[in-house]
């Protein structure tokens, strides 16, 4: 198991002046750094009683809030129970100890292969490209990963490409994070130049939430930079409601396949986000009409902080089975559970 880092070793965990962005930066960097990070203002931009929002300090400290003005933009003013603005604050429920959840849910740690390599799943490896994310959401499986230890852009990726060339087996490689798309295009044409030099890869995948989150990412030099990948990539953005999407967001992914990148959607079910047939319903419908293929539902990973999202099992067999009554066979994503030391993910 990987231990939680101290608190000076997550993420933003301590305060400290925002970054300058250099004259000239790319318009992402700049609405990145304007991102809302206190809690309280996230509230009143939406017109909401910060003493009604069992808002913790002690969460917020712990594991910052970060969200993009365009994502708050897209939440209802008024609403304490809008499903996007659940994601993100951190509330009371989080310093709450309940059985069964822990600091690495997922098995990270025994699987390391290298810095910043997990590999758990034959013939697939995982680079964790970054730690940063342009929105920290509050379910999030790695809020306890020890990014300042565990990313593979240490000693320039040399370890963790030279890992991966090892093992013939290695066939895709996935990017995620944090999110890799936080780094700056020309870092990762830096990455994908080395992974160009395993002659075994057949597949690049990426997982990301910022074009859904922060679309203004999706720029000309980052479309330039997968136009010219030498693999076939499959694109996995991270959606959970239907009201995430807007007409920036569908331009971004739009503009995504253009680069004959194939979209997929994955999502986490989520207490008072999305646990009703009608919200999943909508969810798929409105990925679909944006180009986007429903692919994973994923049970909450029991990470610690979370346990207020959970839905339980028999409840989400049940939501699932309603929807694949609902809806065509292509719109209804896998419902699956992660389980350290399963070959792949598991059905439920």
């Amino acid at each position: 198991m990987i231990p939680a880092a101290p608190l000076p070793m997550q993420p933003d965990t301590v305060p400290a002046p925002v970054p300058a962005v250099a004259a000239g930066a790319p318009r992402w960097q700049r609405l990145w750094r304007e991102a809302v990070r206190d809690p309280r203002e996230l509230l009143a931009l939406l017109g909401l009683d910060a003493a009604a929002a069992g808002i913790s300090d002690a969460a917020a400290a712990q594991f910052p809030l970060r969200v993009p003005r365009g994502f708050v933009a897209r939440m209802r003013a008024g609403h304490l129970d809008d499903p996007l603005l659940r994601q993100v604050l951190p509330v009371d429920a989080e310093e709450r100890i309940v059985s069964g959840f822990g600091l690495d849910a997922v098995g990270d740690g025994a699987a390391k292969k290298a810095d910043g390599v997990i590999q758990k799943y034959r013939g697939r490896a995982l680079l964790v490209a970054t730690g940063s994310c342009a929105v920290h959401c509050r379910y999030c499986f790695r809020r306890h990963f020890p990014y300042a230890e565990e990313t593979a852009a240490r000693d320039g990726w040399r370890e963790a490409v030279a890992a991966i060339a090892a093992d013939p087996d290695i066939d895709e490689v996935i990017l995620s994070g944090g999110d890799p798309l936080s780094l700056a295009t020309p870092k990762l044409a830096e990455l994908t130049a080395l992974l160009a030099d395993v002659p075994q890869l057949k597949r690049l995948r990426i997982h990301s939430r910022l074009p859904v989150v922060l679309p203004e990412r999706v720029d000309a030099g980052l479309l330039q930079w997968l136009s010219a990948l030498p693999w076939p990539v499959a694109f996995v953005i991270h959606a959970n409601h239907a009201n995430e999407f807007d007409a920036s967001v569908d331009a971004a992914l739009a503009a995504l396949r253009g680069t004959g990148a194939q979209l997929l959607n994955q999502a986490v079910l989520l207490r008072g986000v999305n646990d009703s047939v009608d919200a999943l319903a909508a969810l798929s419908e409105r990925s679909f009409a944006a180009g986007v293929l429903p692919y994973y539902l994923h049970q909450l990973d029991r990470v610690e902080g979370v346990a207020h999202f959970e839905v339980p099992d028999d409840e989400a067999r049940a939501l699932h089975a309603a929807l694949a009554a609902r809806l065509s066979g292509y719109l209804v994503p896998k419902l699956v559970r992660e389980v350290q030391g399963d070959t792949g993910k598991r059905p439920l």
